[in-house]
């Protein structure tokens, strides 16, 4: 492999690679990123135990799946970013335990990290993206009605089935760096944090179970006798409400689990055995 011009290796020609030591070969002809290809596999060799006894290094998966080593730390960052895995200089990567594998930010991304974590695959269909006003947002974050927004509007797919209809707007004075973002797989918040400097630190979570409207049940080609779930987020950075997000999920492919004890309890959630496959 020669040297990029960032000083990393060039990936290599073709798909030599099919299976080695539990890794999966990646798709040079799909359109994901090589690191999301990389990232979800390691996803699902850490949800089955396959790192219990140690995290490979980075030039080991840089040799077991013929990547740059640019590939592997974006994939990493990733992992790291997601809470799955810890990294320090001069101790390399290892898995995290009990709690802290808990995922953050509230049920809505409980269910994609679970998700994530069964390995199933996951992409969106952009369906906009650009600048608008609108008097539902503003009036959610306290602003006035001519606020501009950033508006993303997506399909979230879970091996290629819809799963979930996802609106959120941001005001456009902290989020118009994302205009140009390609958010077919590239995560919100990640993108928030490196192009913004803006990293949400909690907010509130409402979830209803609604019957979804035409076009909701047109997106997600949901079944007449199929209702969903509504889940209404309002997120915030240092008490100042900064995202409003309506996401309506299909009732069939979404559980929601609370875990309690005396002290009290916590909420997440879980796709639905077997759901993301299903006609």
């Amino acid at each position: 492999m020669a040297p990029d011009i960032d000083g990393f290796e060039d990936e290599p020609d073709g798909d030599e690679l099919d299976d080695l030591d539990g890794a999966h070969g990646l798709d040079r002809s799909s359109p994901m990123p090589l690191w999301a290809q990389l990232q979800q596999d390691l996803t699902r060799r850490l949800g089955s135990g396959e790192f219990d006894n140690g995290f490979p290094g980075e030039l080991e998966l840089v040799e077991a799946y013929g990547v740059s080593r640019y590939t592997v730390r974006e994939a990493l960052r990733r992992l790291r970013e997601s809470r799955l895995i810890d990294s320090a200089k001069g101790r390399g990567s290892w898995v995290r335990r009990g709690g802290d594998n808990n995922p953050p930010l509230g049920s809505l991304y409980s269910l994609f990290y679970e998700v994530d974590a069964k390995g199933i695959q996951q992409r969106s269909v952009v369906v906009s993206q650009e600048r608008v006003t609108s008097a539902l947002a503003a009036r959610e974050l306290g602003l006035p009605e001519d606020t501009e927004f950033f508006y993303l509007e997506r399909v979230r797919l879970a091996d290629e089935q819809p799963m979930a209809h996802d609106q959120t707007w941001i005001p456009a004075s902290v989020a118009a760096p994302l205009l140009d973002v390609d958010f077919a797989v590239s995560g919100l918040y990640d993108e928030l944090a490196a192009r913004c400097g803006v990293s949400l630190a909690g907010g509130r979570e409402r979830i209803s179970a609604v019957l979804p409207s035409d076009a909701d049940r047109k997106l997600l080609e949901v079944p007449d006798d199929i209702a969903c779930f509504e889940i209404r987020r309002v997120s915030t950075v240092e008490a100042r409400r900064l995202e409003f997000r309506l996401t309506v999920v299909r009732g069939d492919r979404y559980s929601v689990l609370a875990d309690w004890s005396p002290q009290g309890y916590t909420v997440s959630a879980e796709p639905l055995p077997g759901a993301p496959t299903e006609g």
